[in-house]
């Protein structure tokens, strides 16, 4: 008998979805399925770029062709992302931006900069459409990393003739931050209000375009612009960034609980233990833990998130940060493969998040 799309279909109604519990079918994942005789081809479209599971979800499907249709069918799986969203406002704020990721920690100096600035070029470089907001007003760092402190944004008259700015444009990932507007070696010494109105510039004047994330890198600490962030932005979920160390993880727990306030109510996607152990470059092998061992698994597990990843201390993430070469573009780096790692963790916890929790919404805090 002649191999039908019917058949095809029943096969893959057998494969699920490791993340989302549900098959392929239901989900809606199969497209364009094509019977030539024994030639059989569809599309899987995924629910981004960066899947980890690309891979098994494609031999799930092979197999069930051959098992259930024709052990001698020639199967072509073409594997395509549609990123799905959490939003569910009805504003015109970044109506072209899918998701919105916070990337936080509870205090300086824990690389938080140099994750997202690693993270975003990893999602970029899967084929997701990225932009970043550097929203540390007082310490702009996403420029340097960049290797674009020069560089100034162009503006564009939008509808109505209204005048947007242009995000500067590096390693396919759209950036926005204010050591772009002053000089390089001046301080930025504003109070809250003044911050938080630049910020909301960055949203509200800034022409981003469509986007399937959009990083925002905040500045330490729970403060006005984490504030601002949530009520003028719905935001998918947050990333929160830490050392194993101990003083480190306090802080972290702190940034952790603010998001999980009732009036906040942002979910957590998860934790990067950053310079999670010291290796170096001369013993890849070996692993030096300075700042202790096992905080971010401690943290995840306690708050019942994800370890998203762990980062190790080595020389050439500072080098190439400071370079403006990031770690994640060195193809023979171990650390470089850790990071795309991360990215593929990160857009998995998004699409969970997606799938099983209610839409994202802007916050709104009453005094």
């Amino acid at each position: 008998m002649a191999i039908t799309k019917e058949d095809i279909l029943k096969a893959l109604s057998y494969v699920e979805e490791p993340d989302l519990g549900k098959d392929l079918v239901t989900l809606n994942m199969i497209e364009d399925v094509e019977v030539n005789g024994k030639n059989i081809s569809f599309t899987v479209i995924l629910t981004t770029p960066a899947c980890p599971l690309k891979d098994l979800i494609r031999n799930a499907c092979v197999t069930a062709i051959h098992t259930m249709v024709d052990k001698e069918a020639d199967v072509t799986v073409n594997m395509t992302s549609r990123v799905t969203s959490g939003r569910g406002d009805t504003s015109e704020v970044l109506v072209g931006v899918r998701n919105i990721i916070a990337v936080a920690s509870g205090k300086g100096g824990v690389g938080k900069s140099t994750v997202t600035t690693n993270l975003a070029i990893a999602l970029a470089q899967s084929g997701a459409r990225v932009g970043l907001i550097d929203a540390d007003i007082s310490g702009p760092s996403i420029p340097t990393m960049f290797g674009v402190e020069q560089e100034r944004p162009s503006m564009v008259q939008g509808d109505h003739g209204k005048n947007y700015i242009l995000p500067v444009e590096k390693y396919g990932v759209k950036m926005m931050s204010i050591g772009f507007l002053t000089p390089a070696d001046g301080a930025v010494v504003w109070r809250g209000p003044m911050a938080s109105s630049a910020l909301r510039q960055f949203i509200s004047d800034v022409d981003w375009g469509e986007l399937d994330y959009l990083l925002l890198d905040l500045p330490p600490g729970t403060s006005d612009i984490h504030l601002t962030m949530v009520q003028a932005l719905p935001i998918t979920g947050a990333v929160i960034v830490t050392t194993p160390q101990k003083v480190a993880l306090a802080d972290a727990v702190r940034g952790l609980q603010m998001f999980r306030q009732p009036q906040i109510n942002v979910p957590v996607l998860g934790v990067v233990e950053n310079m999670a152990y010291f290796t170096p470059a001369e013993l890849p092998e070996n692993k030096y833990y300075i700042f202790g061992e096992g905080g971010g698994k401690a943290l995840a597990d306690k708050y019942e998130i994800a370890l998203l990843g762990q980062i190790p201390l080595v020389q050439s993430i500072r080098e190439n940060g400071d370079e403006g070469t990031p770690e994640i573009l060195q193809n023979d780096s171990p650390a470089s493969g850790v990071f795309k790692e991360l990215a593929q963790s990160v857009a998995q916890q998004v699409s969970l998040r997606n799938a099983t929790m209610a839409r994202t919404k802007p916050v709104e805090i009453k005094s």
